[in-house]
């Protein structure tokens, strides 16, 4: 058993505005519609009906949440369909309506079919959701009893698991180089003299072949360089009520104006941009990619962004080992405490991923393993506590600055540790534990479900 989590699960194409309360339930509901199909059961399916627990049903609505019960029911994908069929769609539903079951069966939907259970807390996460096919017994004597009801958990950054399912050990078995903790992941660095980019990559390869790594690791990049040029073009107001409007467009463009004055360092109001661009793309349920989460998508592509631009003899091959060693950092979150904001805060979702940038921006300076363990745990640190308490339920106050906020932090971490010879009292094991007892410790009310901090002081407008 191993901590790696692949790059390519860790960093996934999706949709906004939100990977645990957009992407893992539009999945799920995918997962569910293709088992209607390979159990036979499609033909007979005459209603489906779905209920949302606890944060899912807490914020769903404004996380998207029906719109994407709704696309993977009707067998969209996350990393292929357009924002714009799946935005809205559960709000426009009116009489006689229908959904187009697994691409194939039309049956009746009303916006009735999807309830809300906000108090109702599953034993096995935060975000749960149970979907149910009804229809007619075989022989056609009966005609509505229920055909199939699953239950789905919705565990952050995209990730889904069924209710009863074991977790798949075949993709970990065949990682070459596993380790469960940041002091293993240096001992291999140290015992194979390697940097934490390589021990990815190894483990990648092992899986994909050397070629198909490369290849897939730029795809990702390409996908967030494209989301931060949209994010950058983008004008008007983000959806959802608030009134919140989008600025990386302005700052860009007073930047570019200014950009010649003599002595005027504008490198991190660029960093600020391209963070800013991404999160108003999330919030308007533009494509996004995980890094690790939606909520907290800016902070990754940001960084990485500010080593092309500012950084002498950046490279394309520097951003390949940019992405493993964040890769190989945000696994030793997502395994031993969480990147889930309903389950640990915002500390699990911008902490995890201001972690993996700050060590990734270390090791494509010149950081040692240590150094970069070292900058992972600044950053990490500095982010206990965070809570989640998004303004009206949208990914968007104090959500899209905070991504900005967080990619300073994960620079200033970064620049930091290359101070230091990589030798510190606290250990990044010691504040992924640490995060991960302070999310347990957290009430509810901070854990995505808008009823508690800013969600419940500031007055929406």
């Amino acid at each position: 058993m191993t901590a790696y989590v692949s790059a390519f699960d860790l960093f996934s194409v999706g949709i906004g505005p939100s990977s645990s309360h957009t992407v893992g339930p539009l999945r799920a509901a995918r997962a569910f519609s293709e088992r209607l199909v390979t159990d036979g059961l499609l033909h007979r399916v005459s209603q489906v009906t779905c209920t949302l627990y606890g944060s899912l049903g807490s914020t769903g609505i404004g996380h998207g949440t029906p719109d994407a019960v709704l696309a993977g029911l009707a067998g969209l994908e996350p990393e292929t369909c357009r924002p714009e069929d799946v935005r809205g769609v559960w709000a426009g539903l009116g009489p006689g309506s229908t959904l187009l079951l697994a691409g194939r069966r039309a049956i009746p939907i009303s916006g009735d079919d999807i309830a809300f259970e906000p108090r109702t807390r599953l034993p096995g996460h935060p975000n749960a959701l149970t979907i149910t096919a009804w229809g007619s017994s075989d022989d056609g004597a009966v005609d509505v009893l229920p055909l199939l009801e699953e239950t789905y958990y919705s565990i952050g950054g995209g990730f889904i698991r069924r209710d009863g399912e074991e977790a798949d050990l075949a993709a970990r078995a065949a990682h070459p180089l596993p380790y469960d903790s940041a002091e293993e992941l240096l001992r291999l660095c140290a015992t194979l003299d390697i940097p934490i980019c390589e021990v990815a990559r190894r483990n990648e390869a092992a899986i994909h072949g050397e070629e198909a790594t490369r290849e897939r690791l730029d795809l990702i990049w390409s996908a967030m360089a494209e989301c931060v040029a949209n994010g950058l073009a983008g004008d008007g107001t983000l959806p959802g009520g608030l009134g919140v409007r989008r600025r990386a467009a302005a700052m860009r463009e007073h930047l570019e104006c200014v950009g010649e004055e003599p002595g005027r360092d504008t490198s991190i109001e660029w960093l600020h941009a391209f963070a800013l661009a991404v999160n108003e793309e999330n919030a308007s349920g533009g494509r996004v990619v995980t890094a690790p989460t939606n909520g907290a998508a800016g902070i990754v592509p940001a960084v990485a962004h500010y080593y092309l631009r500012f950084v002498p003899g950046a490279s394309a091959e520097g951003i390949r080992k940019y992405l493993l060693t964040a890769t190989a950092i945000g696994s030793l979150f997502k395994a031993n405490a969480s990147i889930s904001g309903a389950e640990g805060g915002c500390q699990a979702e911008v902490g995890s991923a201001c972690a993996m940038a700050a060590g990734a921006l270390c090791a494509v300076l010149g950081g040692t393993p240590r150094q970069v363990e070292n900058a992972a745990e600044i950053a990490m640190e500095h982010h206990l506590g965070l809570t989640c308490d998004p303004v009206g339920g949208l990914v968007q106050i104090p959500c899209i600055e905070r991504n900005a906020i967080a990619s300073s932090t994960a620079v200033s971490a970064a620049r930091l540790a290359l101070h230091g010879d990589g030798s510190h009292l606290v250990s990044l094991d010691t504040v992924i534990e640490t995060m991960r007892q302070t999310g347990l410790d957290m009430s509810t009310k901070y854990k995505e479900t808008s009823e508690g901090g800013l969600a419940v002081n500031v007055i929406e407008c």
